[in-house]
């Protein structure tokens, strides 16, 4: 029998964080923070890219990169999701390009809600862009 996945939520978001964080190599506190915190910085650069038309790419890149080699593929798209749902056609091409999306993230919010990234367009300049490199 599998076992329920806990809805991700704003009370239950930085506990499922550590829970899922890969810190063998030692990771402190503030590196554990310092990765939480590329989300914000994901999202100031999302920003910019939807009021000035600059992407960075190679930025947004490795942020994500670093999310996933201390998350994993799961709780990466999960996380990314929960915090950026409203830019994830946006995400999504980078998630692809790196071969991380997972087709389906499974219990945001209270909700329970399931989604299927299939249904998720993607941002073609996005796309392009990343094509590119």
């Amino acid at each position: 029998m599998m076992s329920k996945i806990e809805p991700l939520n704003n009370e239950n978001f930085l506990l499922y964080c550590a829970r899922n964080y890969d810190a063998r190599y030692g990771a402190s506190t503030k590196e554990f923070y310092d990765d939480i915190n590329r989300i914000k910085y994901i999202k100031k650069l999302i920003t910019r890219y939807k009021t000035d038309n600059d992407l960075k790419v190679r930025l947004i890149l490795n942020h994500i990169i670093v999310l996933n080699n201390v998350f994993g593929p799961e709780v990466t798209t999960r996380i990314l999701y929960f915090k950026l749902r409203d830019n994830f056609e946006i995400i999504k091409p980078f998630l692809v390009k790196i071969y991380i999306l997972q087709q389906h993230i499974m219990s945001i919010d209270e909700e329970d809600h399931n989604i299927d990234t299939d249904l998720i367009a993607m941002d073609q300049f996005v796309v392009e862009a990343l094509r590119k490199i």
